[in-house]
């Protein structure tokens, strides 16, 4: 516990200061801010020394377990100061991986990393953070506690396996072949909650066997400086690049293809300076989800997500394209995304928040311009805090000052859906040269304070 208050009180401090090194006016050009935001993170940098798997017993061929030896390699790795745990061309199937620091795990193109299907093998339990909760749980697929200098990179492919009779079938959704007398989530879902609203102490939020809650995929946890490039991720059981309270993120150059339950794409949870750019994501559920948190749980720890860029990707299938929500009681601030493209008829929303009552958060400075939008199902724009309890609790959201500027949407529901509440108006939303072609229904537009229109065109009409 020690630690862990030294590492938030770390945290906070060092988003303390980002914060004073930024221009507070709002005559100040944001976008400039941004620029800072990407100056100042740097990738983690290792030796030179490589150290490959199959040197460590890894074999290829599909069929044999290689967790020692991945676990061996690491290990090696990190007592000689670093470097690079080589997985060469060949198909590897392994247990969790856990990284430690000064260690990038670096796949060739060719080679496959495929994850076993056998929950028992996510034990001894870590401690973790699920729909914003911590917790005691299986480990993350690949996993990082406290480390400095981690990365995975290459152009090869990590294969989560999860599929509808592994992993998917947890979440008690029928679609994703839950069937009576399956296991399912619900109960330890709820337990979870109510303990995290409780004060229960995190070491005794025990989970793992037998509550199928499923692992995440890549989580690093009160890190610094991470990195995931280049590789191809696949089939994940739940979230997949989830990195939580840390600083000092690249996500870059990944292909996301997994339509899954909850299988977000990149989910940074009360995270600072975090750079997610050249990404392609198709998911089943958000394609980026900034969180911080969920309920009382994320009150108790009150760490922010704040200083995020977003640039290049493009999002295919998911809930939603570029998201803030919905756990995100830690509040979420200065969030740039551009030149990014969004397009599927299996697309509910393109610019998302999601919020309510009950989890609250204050949500504050959002950038968005040059957004391509081909199809969306739902709107280019949604603000949504009836999300699941909506009105139904005493901490009411806070959402001020969000930017869209040249945003261009081929086909929508609705050009923008924007809901406060009563006592919760959301408020200064501008629009600034947005073009909403073949929009088939009105705008939805309740409580809300400031909405500007400054040269906007909804079916060839300037309104």
């Amino acid at each position: 516990m020690t630690d862990r208050r030294r590492f938030l009180q770390g945290a906070m401090l060092a988003g303390a200061a980002a914060l004073a090194s930024f221009p507070a006016a709002a005559d100040d050009d944001p976008w400039a801010m941004a620029d800072k935001i990407v100056a100042r993170i740097k990738p983690p940098h290792f030796p030179p020394a490589a150290f490959p798997v199959t040197a460590f017993g890894a074999v290829g061929d599909g069929k044999t377990d290689c967790s020692e030896a991945f676990a061996r390699a690491v290990s090696a790795c990190h007592l000689a100061g670093g470097g690079r745990v080589e997985v060469p061309v060949g198909d590897f199937l392994t247990g969790p991986i856990h990284l430690k620091s000064n260690v990038n795990l670096h796949l060739a193109r060719g080679a496959t990393v495929r994850f076993s299907r056998d929950p028992k093998r996510y034990l001894p339990l870590v401690l973790t953070r699920w729909e914003g909760v911590e917790l005691m749980n299986y480990s993350p697929l690949i996993y990082a506690f406290e480390q400095e200098n981690v990365a995975v990179t290459g152009a090869g492919t990590l294969d989560g396996q999860a599929d509808n009779e592994h992993w998917w079938s947890w979440k008690g959704k029928r679609d994703f072949g839950w069937k009576d007398g399956v296991p399912h989530q619900e109960d330890a879902r709820k337990r979870l909650f109510q303990m995290g609203d409780d004060n229960v102490p995190v070491h005794q939020r025990l989970f793992g066997e037998g509550w199928n809650l499923r692992p995440g995929f890549f989580e690093p946890y009160r890190c610094k400086n991470v990195m995931i490039e280049g590789v191809n991720v696949k089939n994940m059981p739940f979230w997949e690049i989830h990195p939580v309270l840390c600083t000092n993120i690249i996500v870059r150059g990944l292909t996301v293809d997994s339509i899954g339950p909850n299988t977000d794409g990149c989910d940074p949870e009360s995270c600072t300076d975090v750079l997610i750019e050249n990404c392609i994501f198709n998911t089943g559920d958000d394609c980026i989800a900034i969180k911080s948190g969920r309920n009382g749980d994320g009150r108790r720890v009150n760490v922010p997500s704040q200083y995020i860029v977003i640039r290049n990707c493009t999002m295919k299938n998911g809930h939603g394209a570029v998201t803030i929500g919905s756990e995100i009681t830690g509040g979420v601030r200065w969030v740039f995304a551009e030149n990014c493209r969004m397009s599927s008829p299996h697309l509910d929303h393109a610019l998302r928040f999601k919020d309510n009552a009950y989890r609250g958060g204050r949500l504050e400075h959002f950038y968005f311009r040059h957004i391509a939008i081909g199809e969306v199902a739902h709107a280019a724009l949604t603000i949504d805090f009836n999300y699941e309890e909506g009105a139904r609790g005493n901490y009411p959201a806070s959402l001020t000052d969000v930017h869209v500027e040249r945003l261009v949407c081929d086909h929508a529901g609705h050009a923008i859906d924007v809901e406060g509440l009563p006592n919760a108006k959301v408020a200064d939303i501008t629009l600034t040269d947005c073009d909403f072609r073949r929009v088939d229904g009105p705008n939805i537009v309740k409580y809300v304070d400031g909405l500007k229109l400054k040269n906007v065109r909804i079916n060839g009409r300037r309104v």
